[in-house]
């Protein structure tokens, strides 16, 4: 049995793994997703990604998978899932398939939103080779986590996070076991807009670069999957030279969720990426986990959201550009989450008292004019719209939000994206049933079930950016980056308030313009990890400034900075703090685009 299990690592295949009497299953490892799609975006919470039927109503294709028992037999079967929208029981309701035949149990419709495993009763294996399938009944975002079978008695699995990992780890032969991807210069944690330019600016700068991205596209929220166009200006620069990897990547202005895929350059993006001799680019490949020494990254391991496989990647400086700042909660660094207070910032536009207040998440939608009448059923479990309160649109736009600090955008991102789920569904019924004259010959095109999320983690630099420097315009020596944007903070539009107070999904804004302003370097560093550079809307801010420095050309300008500055710290094997103490006039030279210099102290 060990060498079948030995084989089975080697080949990488999605098979499950046998150890004692379990016969154990990840989803998202199925060799056939069907019409499920994989979500890690809730990794920090359940150590694992899952597969979910989003069909916008329409029950999805069948995903299918090959299972080896050790032997023929009765064998109890475990299912690890919930349900998401109990009111008082979901929508995502769905059954296992073995050998073509639904087992008895009905999934997802257990009224508790909880994830754990739940008894699917006996099952009597009659084949030692197996199809194993989950069979989707309602299209309304099912979700599975793993799936075990087991004759081990009267044996009960694990819900405790920290015993289910272990669990888990055991049993899919992961303890202890990565492959080395290698020694880089760079390593960059998130492969949106900062992320990418922050690779593509090191590499051409002749740095080794690896790229990792926990998803199987580039480009972060400007990518397909969450569809929100560019903004902020590359043209309005102080330093010409920055915004020119920017407009690599521009695929035009298709607005927000735009229902042809095509229009957010997905290919185009990775292929530019690919075209780099410097960079490795890795995609679907989650960090959780970082290897320190005193106050330096040594290491960070990535797993594989499909096949869970981990990787471990060495490098000399690291870049947070994870939006969240995955990379810098694992080390250590220093960050904040939440509004400053007027009394710590001296900003006007600070809260009067700190809080966890944090922008929110969009999950945009569209739908499409057809030929015929169709229809949508009516959705108990979603949030309720009536004649007096609907939102009268045929897609979403930005406000389109859920979060302002009554979730964490961290560890509740799937309970804000199924909170938006439940607003679009109940939303998209009502105009359906109702406004038929109206929306009757159209259906959902689409809807996005990775969220856009705005606001988190604020990694902690040698400066913080605050509403002064922003409105003043000052200009601080390592001024880089010129930005442009609004302070645009988002707050719950006070209509969906009255509606559904604690519970909005719909949100307003105040621009304040600002004259255009540069961002210090000293921002896009750790002021406690010496190796760590970030960029994108994790950069060292106050909650106020990030309302302005947020958008992703302005990011992606971060990220040109970042890779500029790792060039010159490697070529003086320094710090990145160092780069800005010891080397700043050479820097800045570079990103003036003047020629080069061997001046060091500013």
């Amino acid at each position: 049995m060990k060498t079948l299990v030995n084989v089975l690592v080697c080949l990488l295949l999605s098979l499950p793994l046998a150890a004692q009497d379990h016969v154990f299953v990840e989803t998202e490892s199925f060799e056939n997703k069907g019409g499920w799609v994989i979500d890690q975006q809730s990794f920090v919470v359940q150590g694992s990604s899952y597969i979910m039927a989003h069909g916008m109503g329409r029950p999805v294709k069948d995903a299918t998978t090959t299972v080896r028992f050790p032997k023929k037999g009765k064998y109890q079967l475990w299912v690890r899932t919930k349900d998401w929208a109990p009111f008082p029981k979901g929508p995502g309701k769905f059954q296992v398939k073995l050998d073509n035949q639904s087992l008895p149990m009905v999934f997802g419709e257990s009224g508790s939103d909880d994830w754990k495993w739940y008894n699917g009763g006996e099952v009597n294996v009659t084949n030692e080779k197996a199809i194993l399938a989950l069979h989707d009944l309602t299209g309304f975002n099912g979700r599975c986590d793993a799936i075990l079978f087991t004759n081990a008695p009267k044996f009960t699995p694990p819900n405790k996070l920290d015993d289910l990992n272990a669990f888990r780890n055991k049993l899919l032969n992961l303890t202890g076991k990565t492959t080395d991807a290698g020694n880089f210069d760079l390593v960059v944690v998130g492969g949106g807009i900062a992320g990418t330019c922050a690779a593509l600016s090191a590499a051409r700068m002749g740095l080794k670069v690896a790229l990792i991205q926990d998803r199987p596209l580039l480009g972060g929220n400007n990518s397909s999957e969450i569809r929100v166009h560019l903004m902020g200006d590359t043209d309005k620069n102080h330093y010409p030279k920055l915004g020119r990897i920017v407009r690599e990547m521009d695929n035009g202005d298709p607005g927000n969720g735009n229902p042809d895929s095509k229009e957010y350059g997905d290919a185009r993006k990775i292929a530019i990426v690919k075209a780099e001799r410097n960079i490795t680019l890795f995609l679907n490949t989650h960090v959780y986990k970082a290897e320190k020494a005193n106050d330096k990254i040594v290491a960070v391991i990535g797993r594989d959201i499909a096949t869970n496989q981990e990787t471990r990647f060495a490098g000399t400086y690291f870049s947070d550009c994870t939006g969240d700042g995955t990379l810098a909660h694992l080390v250590g660094a220093e960050y904040r989450f939440g509004r400053e207070s007027k009394a710590e910032t001296g900003e006007s536009l600070a809260a009067e008292k700190a809080d966890q207040f944090t922008l929110g998440t969009s999950n945009l939608w569209a739908s499409l004019e057809r030929d015929t009448v169709s229809s949508f059923p009516e959705t108990p479990w979603a949030l309720p719209f009536t004649d007096e309160y609907h939102i009268d649109q045929p897609k979403a736009d930005w406000e389109w939000e859920t979060g302002f600090g009554n979730y964490n955008t961290i560890t509740d991102a799937e309970k804000i994206r199924d909170h938006n789920l439940r607003a679009i569904f109940g939303n998209w019924s009502y105009l359906k049933n109702n406004k038929k004259e109206k929306y009757g010959k159209r259906e959902l095109a689409w809807v996005a079930y990775i969220g856009g999320k705005r606001e988190s983690r604020r990694i902690l630099g040698d400066h913080i950016l605050n509403q002064m420097d922003i409105q003043e315009g000052k200009q601080y020596p390592d001024g880089t980056v010129t930005a442009t944007w609004t302070i645009d903070l988002h707050f719950p539009d006070p209509k969906n308030s009255k509606y559904f107070e604690g519970q909005e999904f719909f949100a307003g804004t105040k621009h304040i313009k600002v004259a255009p302003y540069t961002i210090p370097y000293r921002c896009l560093y750790s002021k406690n990890i010496s190796n760590l550079f970030m960029a994108g809307r994790n950069i060292s801010t106050t909650h106020v400034a990030f309302g302005s420095t947020r958008v992703m050309r302005t990011c992606g300008m971060m990220g040109e900075v970042v890779g500029f500055a790792s060039y010159v710290a490697k070529k003086y094997n320094t710090t990145p703090r160092s780069v800005y103490q010891d080397h700043l006039s050479e820097f800045m030279a570079i990103i003036k685009d003047e020629p080069a210099t061997t001046a060091s102290k500013p």
